[in-house]
């Protein structure tokens, strides 16, 4: 089983871009994202500053984050990518299963790529990843590379939003219709 340390950090510059762009939008009564914490059970605690310095992850989590956004329940999971390329390994098939769910009770689920390398945020839809995920299962490749993805979907930059994944959110309504 996975350890807490073995992970360190990974995907904490995007974890706080979107929990600030969380802030923003409920400031602005435009969602109600909530984080979902990651329940772990710690091994060694270090004495002196109470800190964790192992631990094991208790259960699979399905996704980062969940809520409303003006009416619309949303669910999604936000990953880092420090190349051009995002392996699938990354996406877990229970995640894929709660968010095939999620959208049969009339949600959307997606999520949220940040292209370090690149410097970019990519709204994937459930829709766009079941491509990927299906030809990985086919036998195909098992990662999907940057100029593979829809380039409407690439979320640009505003003011006052850190990561405005509303405007992938609107795209992908658009596009259901």
């Amino acid at each position: 089983m996975p350890t807490w340390n073995s992970r360190g950090l990974r995907g904490s510059t995007l974890e706080e871009l979107l929990n600030k762009t969380n802030a923003k939008y409920l400031e602005n009564n435009l969602a109600l994202i909530q984080k979902i914490p990651t329940p772990i059970t710690p091994i060694k605690i270090d004495k002196q500053s109470r800190h964790i310095t192992l631990a094991y992850f208790e259960q699979k989590s399905t996704v980062d984050y969940i809520g409303v956004v003006q009416g619309i329940p949303v669910c999604f999971d936000a990953k880092e990518c420090h190349t051009n390329t995002f392996p699938l390994a990354n996406i877990h098939e229970h995640q894929v299963k709660f968010m095939e769910n999620f959208e049969k009770q009339d949600g959307i689920a997606f999520f949220l790529l940040y292209f370090t390398v690149i410097d970019k945020f990519y709204y994937l839809s459930l829709r766009e990843l079941l491509k990927f995920w299906n030809r990985a299962l086919n036998g195909g490749r098992k990662s999907f590379r940057c100029d593979e993805l829809n380039e409407k979907y690439f979320l640009k930059k505003e003011s006052g939003v850190f990561v405005p994944y509303l405007d992938g959110i609107q795209q992908d309504l658009e596009d259901r219709e």
